[in-house]
């Protein structure tokens, strides 16, 4: 039967939330010449009462969810609490109760898609999460149709506003972490607590999706190996340019034969390529296939209208298929074997900064700890002597090594009487052009 309108109810009225309320009433025209049909923000749920002074019609707000899921008039449910609990079971039942879902939950979708999808599968619904990973680029989509005939081998994303903030002053202004976590804290870029940024969480939510997407296989947040930036220094950049790199906080997926590489930490990557040149609160995702080559893609990866424009998009695609009455795309299969290469079995570049006693035959120490574990160092620097305590800082690139048997020489190092401290230890990202 066709609908005389098609109705959305919207649980969260945050800043994302408010830009989907104000794009939907003020872009009203355009989408129903777009549909054909008037697209309707019919309930807006959210607990602070407050909010719905920013609703062009506060007759619609509401602190009961249930209203909503309870409502046999709305066809799709926008959710933008963020978190994991409520959200999930919110999504949930909005799908068993035949509601199509629109979300930018990058939580819920990483730890519990394949439950969603199943579940948007057997009430003939869909689950639409463009918004969860790169706020306003479009990525999802593309994946799963423009670049779905490509054989995927690796994606490697800035996928963090708030870190590469940081890191991007850190760089330009040679300022430590706490005095920029501090500022970015202060201008709205990082959370009171910031750890879900920082410490890599909010990226593994992100490329654990990615994943799943790409390489066919389950793959979740505890899968993802996660470093953050907090141990990165100042001279860690003056090195890093001394040496021709950037430091970038990357999400890694890769597939390598039958196994999948997931992992967020800080990487040393040449200072020429273009994902070294992203800087401030921009996000990009570089993707690797066999058919396009090498796609970048660049934007704003958070804030109000980029991601709300996203997630509008989503309800304007979910609407079309219910006005023409047509099926929506299933959802890619899981059909690839899950095998997670561990972190201790990847094989890359290693920066190391440490300091030392300054005295004769330190270093060849140093090398035939490396040396005896087959790691064989590419450059090393001494610049920085203290007289006064009689140390000197050196830094060490290596050619490529077994992660594992790195771990163990820095083990080793670490009990030797003339290392004073391992500073740092980074690893490099060459890409082959």
């Amino acid at each position: 039967m066709a609908k005389d309108s098609i109705k959305i109810g919207l649980i969260g009225l945050g800043t994302i939330g408010g830009g989907v309320a104000r794009i939907l009433h003020e872009k009203a025209g355009f989408i129903t010449r777009q549909l054909g049909v008037p697209l309707i923000l019919a309930k807006v749920a959210d607990l602070d009462e407050s909010r719905k002074q920013s609703l062009p019609d506060p007759g619609v707000f509401t602190t009961d969810a249930n209203s909503i899921f309870d409502d046999p008039d709305i066809d799709i449910v926008i959710e933008l609490i963020g978190g994991e609990k409520p959200a999930r079971d919110f999504m949930e039942r909005a799908l068993q109760s035949g509601k199509h879902v629109v979300t930018a939950n990058k939580e819920v979708l990483s730890k519990h898609g394949p439950e969603l999808f199943a579940i948007a599968s057997e009430n003939k619904v869909g689950l639409f999460y463009e918004a969860s990973v790169g706020g306003g680029i479009p990525l999802i989509a593309p994946l799963k149709q423009n670049l779905q005939v490509n054989n995927i081998s690796a994606i490697h994303t800035i996928i963090n506003g708030t870190t590469n903030y940081i890191l991007t002053r850190m760089e330009k202004e040679g300022l430590e972490f706490s005095t920029v976590l501090k500022d970015a804290q202060a201008l709205g870029y990082a959370e009171a607590d910031p750890t879900s940024d920082i410490e890599g969480y909010d990226a593994a939510y992100k490329i654990a999706i990615l994943a799943t997407i790409v390489f066919h296989t389950d793959v979740r947040p505890e899968d993802v190996y996660k470093e953050g930036i907090s141990k990165i220094a100042s001279q860690d950049f003056s090195y890093a340019r001394e040496l021709g790199y950037a430091i970038k906080l990357l999400a890694i997926t890769r597939k390598e034969g039958d196994s999948v590489q997931a992992r967020v930490h800080p990487v040393f990557i040449p200072k020429d390529m273009l994902l070294a040149k992203v800087d401030g609160v921009f996000n990009a995702v570089q993707i690797e296939g066999d058919l396009t080559g090498r796609v970048i893609l660049y934007g704003r990866g958070a804030g109000s209208e980029p991601t709300a424009n996203v997630v509008v998009s989503d309800a304007i695609h979910i609407a079309q298929s219910i006005a023409l009455g047509a099926s929506l795309n299933p959802e890619l299969p899981l059909d690839q074997p899950k095998i997670i290469k561990p972190i201790d079995e990847i094989e890359t570049r290693y920066y190391l900064r440490m300091t030392i006693i300054d005295q004769a035959g330190v270093l060849a120490r140093i090398t035939k700890i490396l040396g005896d574990l087959s790691i064989s160092i590419s450059s090393a620097i001494q610049k920085e002597t203290d007289s006064k305590s009689q140390t000197a800082e050196i830094v060490i690139m290596t050619h490529p090594s077994k992660e594992q048997a790195i771990q163990q020489a820095i083990g080793e190092m670490g009990k030797l009487e003339a290392v004073r401290e391992i500073s740092n230890f980074i690893r490099v990202e060459d890409f082959e052009e």
